[in-house]
């Protein structure tokens, strides 16, 4: 498993010693097509590196049915809530065909980062970029659905 973590994007460059902490807190899971992952308001025990597959991020809108904010794919990180007190889902993750993925225990991953604040700090710095990108993804698409399109905007 140290192998798979080191491999990705995310933890590339990490010392051997905290990837084979990360690694502790690691498991491979799969998805069928249509199994839901998390859902919005559930706690945030886990977080996901994508393998292969295609994950729906969703966002439920009330009367509207679920707006898929971005399409997770091989090498993207699903989950970021596990980071966030009081650590519960943002959005809705389901399955949109057969998935593998790496799955993070979040207590674990907080109990590594509490015990050695170098690690803790070194994946913090990379997580806010992927929180940023979700942020400015729903954004733009809760302007596609509530921006007002009429040209006097």
């Amino acid at each position: 498993m140290r192998d798979v973590v080191g491999d990705h994007e995310l933890f590339r460059g990490l010392s051997p010693a905290h990837l084979e902490l990360l690694a502790g807190c690691a498991d491979n899971v799969a998805f069928a097509p249509g199994d839901a992952i998390f859902r919005e308001g559930d706690p945030a025990d886990h977080f996901y590196l994508i393998r292969h597959g295609h994950v729906a991020l969703e966002m439920p809108i009330p009367a509207r049915g679920a707006l898929v904010i971005e399409t997770m794919a091989a090498g993207d990180v699903l989950g970021w809530s596990w980071l966030v007190p009081p650590y519960r889902c943002h959005f809705d993750a389901e399955a949109r065909e057969a998935t593998a993925a790496v799955r993070f225990d979040a207590a674990c991953m907080r109990g590594k980062f509490d015990s050695d604040h170098d690690l803790g700090y070194e994946l913090a710095t990379r997580f806010v970029p992927i929180i940023v990108d979700r942020l400015q993804a729903t954004r733009v698409r809760l302007l596609d659905l509530y921006g007002d399109s009429s040209p006097d905007a």
